[in-house]
């Protein structure tokens, strides 16, 4: 068998295999930094300062940048670094192809240094830099130090830093950049020309997405961009890297940026929200099952639940000029109604479980259970016994009351109220009942009675008594007149004049929700006691629907009686005939329902 001879190659060629074979991937965030100032994008009244400021030979000793992540601030910084050594700059920005340019870009060049202050932040490494900053440098015009993140140096680092920023030599140059301005002493910020880097909007990052996309082949539609714009929050290092992590699919479409990056996406944002609208904590959680199946982060999840009732409540609020503060994720018709479904109270609440939430998910040992709570709590806030949630439910009532004021219907003046007995009520003429006359209440009190112990016909309950005899009332027909004005809170003429007093101080010691305590102290109730029963009356629905039925009339039953000294009877009833009509109308809202108490009254 004949050997193939050998290749024998030049050292040209060689050169480019070697070249060819030791070529290795870089980072597109790294690829595409800006090697002048005009290729920052979206901080121009920074640039444009900096490049002024080397044109005219003006540049200060010391520099403080401020900005969040990922906005150009190391970028300036070593932009400027460069600009300031240059051996011919154009218009202010570094050429980039002199021997300062190229050493420094390499980090060849000594007397260019960068400093990591999160790993160098010992008063030690500060006193070695302030050693080596007094000689001149070797081999540029300016020694220039770039000392990143500078909030992390110590307390004895910033006081040995202060020394040399008060006093710096002619050939010296400090570059600090900081994400966190509270933490740096003013005495260092003082002596510094500071420049705040601001956020980048949406539309600069997604339209350098499309750039880079073009240059390096990559196939990446409209909304995909638009999407990874808004996941960058800003920060352009963060958008590249994105992207750069969605580089491996054939087209990157927005699905394929969701399953890359764990975001839920704006159509199932949206059903969820729906879930919650609809108060059905079944659909919301299947909902968020389904995206935990995909792998989505639940905290990524509630975040954009939250964005989307930020950009809602921003739309309520300011129908006109919020517009341009929206996230432009959801079209204006999703919004629109959704704005319909909830009060800003509601917003506001469920935006706060919701923060409440993520950062409960940091140190919460399941993370799904963490945001199922979080989701059954949006669903029902009856669930939530706090203030804030008891005065959505509150908004809620309102809501559907200014509804029902808009469709022409409103509350009236109260018509005269007639006294009632068991005797008077079984001998009194049948006749029919007046059509704004409010129905009565009927107490569900202790267990059934025998046939004797009836209840009377007015559904007032009245403990079984030891006198053979009940006491009659006098009946008073009620007139035909002109409906009188509404009595003001407190007790009625012909009653006990201290019932009243001792009736609310007596509801606050049979554990009665703060709200609906703070309600009867306030102008919604008024109360008497006439004889052995105590007529409770109410202008607000809420107190109505809450008091009237289930445990909390028990527990009224049992104030008055501990007011009263003895056992008496209980009415409920509405102030204003008016404000009846109108719970009536109320209670044909089937979300508003629930908003009034946990057992649906």
């Amino acid at each position: 068998m004949q050997r193939a001879a050998p290749v024998c190659l030049n050292g040209r060629a060689l050169r480019f295999i070697n070249k060819v074979v030791n070529v290795t991937y870089q980072a597109l965030y790294r690829k595409y930094r800006p090697r002048t100032f005009d290729d920052v994008w979206g901080q121009e009244h920074i640039t444009e300062t900096l490049k002024r400021q080397v044109e005219a030979g003006r540049t200060s000793h010391a520099y403080l940048f401020v900005g969040t992540r990922g906005t150009g601030k190391t970028t300036c910084a070593k932009l400027l670094a460069r600009a300031v050594n240059c051996e011919s700059p154009v218009g202010g920005s570094p050429c980039g192809s002199c021997p300062a340019c190229l050493g420094i870009e390499a980090g060849t060049i000594m007397d260019v240094v960068e400093i990591d202050a999160a790993s160098n932040n010992g008063v030690d490494n500060i006193r070695a830099l302030r050693d080596e900053a007094v000689f001149s440098p070797a081999t540029v015009k300016k020694r220039v130090y770039i000392v990143d993140e500078v909030h992390m140096l110590s307390v004895s680092a910033f006081n040995a830093l202060l020394k040399i920023l008060e006093e710096p030599p002619e050939h010296l140059m400090f570059i600090l950049a900081t994400t966190e301005l509270r933490k740096v002493p003013a005495t260092i910020v003082s002596r510094c020309q500071r420049f705040n880097f601001r956020r980048l909007d949406a539309e600069v990052i997604s339209k350098r997405l499309k750039y880079v996309a073009a240059e390096e082949g990559l196939n990446l539609t409209s909304g995909a961009a638009d999407i990874l714009a808004r996941l960058a929050d800003g920060g352009m290092r963060d958008a590249l890297s994105l992207l750069d992590q969605c580089s491996g699919r054939a087209i990157i479409d927005e699905q394929c940026v969701l399953d890359a990056t764990g975001a839920a996406g704006a159509a199932r944002t949206v059903e969820l929200l729906e879930a919650v609208s609809a108060h059905n904590g079944a659909a919301a959680l299947s909902a968020f099952d389904a995206l935990w199946r995909d792998g989505k982060d639940p905290a990524g999840v509630l975040g954009d639940l939250m964005s989307l009732m930020r950009d809602i409540l921003l739309l309520s609020v300011a129908p006109k000029g919020g517009g341009t503060l929206l996230t432009g994720v959801y079209t204006d018709e999703t919004l629109s109604r959704f704005s319909r479904r909830f009060t800003g109270q509601e917003l506001l609440r469920s935006m706060n479980v919701c923060q409440s939430a993520i950062s409960a998910l940091r140190d919460s040992p399941s993370a799904r259970t963490t945001a199922e709570l979080c989701l059954l709590s949006l669903c029902d806030a009856s669930l939530s016994s706090d203030a804030e949630s008891f005065s959505a439910r509150l908004s809620r009532v309102e809501a559907g009351l200014a509804e029902l004021r808009a469709g022409g219907i409103a509350p009236g003046p109260a018509a005269p109220e007639a006294a009632h007995s068991d005797k008077a009520a079984d001998e009194a003429p049948p006749s029919e009942p007046a059509a704004d006359a409010p129905a009565p209440v009927e107490d569900d009190g202790p267990p059934p009675w025998d046939d004797d112990d009836a209840p009377p016909a007015d559904g007032v309950y009245a403990p079984p008594s030891p006198e053979p005899e009940r006491r009659a009332e006098p009946v008073s027909a009620a007139p035909e007149a002109a409906p009188a004005e509404p009595v003001s809170a407190g007790p009625l003429p012909g009653g006990d004049e201290g019932f009243w007093e001792r009736f609310l101080d007596a509801v606050t010691r049979v554990n009665m929700p703060l709200g609906y305590t703070r309600l009867l102290r306030g102008s919604a109730a008024e109360g008497e006691l006439c004889g052995d029963t105590a007529y409770i009356r109410l202008s607000e629905g809420v107190l109505y629907n809450a008091l009237s039925s289930g445990e909390n009339l028990n527990k009224v039953r049992a104030a008055a009686s501990a007011a009263a000294g003895r056992e008496i009877r209980v009415s409920v009833e509405m102030l204003s005939d008016g404000m009846k009509r109108s719970l009536d109308e109320l209670r044909r809202f089937k979300d508003t329902v629930r908003f009034i108490g946990k057992d649906g009254n």
